[in-house]
């Protein structure tokens, strides 16, 4: 009983979950974080997307279980290794999908279009689009870009232009990440095999892939630069008049999230690092939680971008 339970889990895949935390967003970066109405709001937001993600992983392993089966690690998946059944994840999916949508449309009518064109989008995916090179990037990225506009409308807060220039661009880089990993651990198979476990893969070359990671790592690096040189938080704004000295230039005064950008382009340095030199990537979630360092950099980033949008105020 016990091993079905984790076979079922591990068909969920939990760790997927982290993505989600892009619907936090908004109210980070409107100051609006510890505004407990609309913390609710989005941590049932949160979960019904962490649903909602569970159940198109369900739908994309029984579409690819033939795939799956031929692959050197998703064939032991629950389902391509026979431990889940195809009825038990039907019904999954089906509880899954029905849950996400309800506690959605609770939440938010607009909210609840955005679930139902996420899950949408995700079925297409899983049957048509990741066939399609380049579309198959595209649509990945659009999955992290669609949870950060499901935050803003639970909200009603909006982030920046160039943050959400910086959300595409960081995870088209991290879309082309997954690629070039999968790419990778494909090494060694013929054509015909790469064609028969995921046919856009043999449309790309690794320097492809390569020129499109450093090119959308540049962007976000960019975008990211002028998101907070151009940004002015508006969150809890505590005098502390003792780390800001009036003495100080006003660009020193105002512009403390350009602090931010260290930890950014170490994150991008060292996850490309993984992807070059360790060929990792195929699981952001995998490479940022097994990564002490990148995790650090990321846990820094966030601790750094709370303090000064809610203690120094900018």
């Amino acid at each position: 009983m016990f091993d079905q339970l984790y076979q079922i889990l591990k068909l969920l895949r939990p760790r997927q979950w982290v993505k989600n935390i892009f619907l936090f967003a908004a109210i980070i970066f409107g100051g609006q974080l510890f505004d407990a109405n609309h913390l609710i709001d989005v941590t049932l937001g949160f979960i019904a997307f962490c649903l909602l993600a569970s159940s198109a992983y369900i739908i994309n392993d029984l579409k690819d279980v033939e795939k799956d089966r031929l692959h050197p690690f998703k064939k032991g998946r629950p389902i391509a290794s026979g431990k889940v059944s195809v009825l038990q994840a039907v019904i999954l999916f089906i509880v899954l999908v029905t849950t996400s949508l309800v506690l959605a449309a609770s939440i938010e009518e607009l909210f609840f279009l955005i679930a139902v064109f996420y899950i949408i989008l995700q079925i297409t995916y899983s049957y048509f689009l990741k066939s399609i090179a380049i579309f198959d990037i595209l649509v990945i990225a659009l999955g992290y870009i669609l949870r950060v506009l499901a935050g803003e409308v639970i909200t009603g807060y909006h982030i920046s232009a160039w943050l959400l220039l910086t959300t595409v661009s960081l995870s088209l880089f991290l879309a082309v990440a997954k690629r070039r990993s999968e790419l990778t651990l494909l090494q060694g198979y013929d054509a015909k095999k790469i064609q028969a476990i995921r046919s856009s893969l043999s449309h790309y070359s690794e320097n492809l892939l390569n020129a499109f990671s450093t090119m959308f790592a540049t962007c976000t690096f960019i975008f990211y630069s002028f998101f907070t040189f151009l940004e002015d938080p508006a969150g809890i704004k505590i005098q502390i008049s003792l780390l800001l000295p009036d003495f100080l230039p006003y660009y020193l005064q105002r512009k403390w999230l350009m602090i931010t950008i260290l930890p950014v382009i170490y994150g991008l340095m060292r996850y490309m690092q993984d992807i070059y030199e360790k060929n990792e990537g195929e699981s952001p979630e995998k490479v940022i939680l097994a990564d002490r360092q990148l995790l650090a950099s990321v846990i820094i980033w966030g601790f750094l971008v709370v303090f000064i949008i809610y203690v120094i105020g900018g």
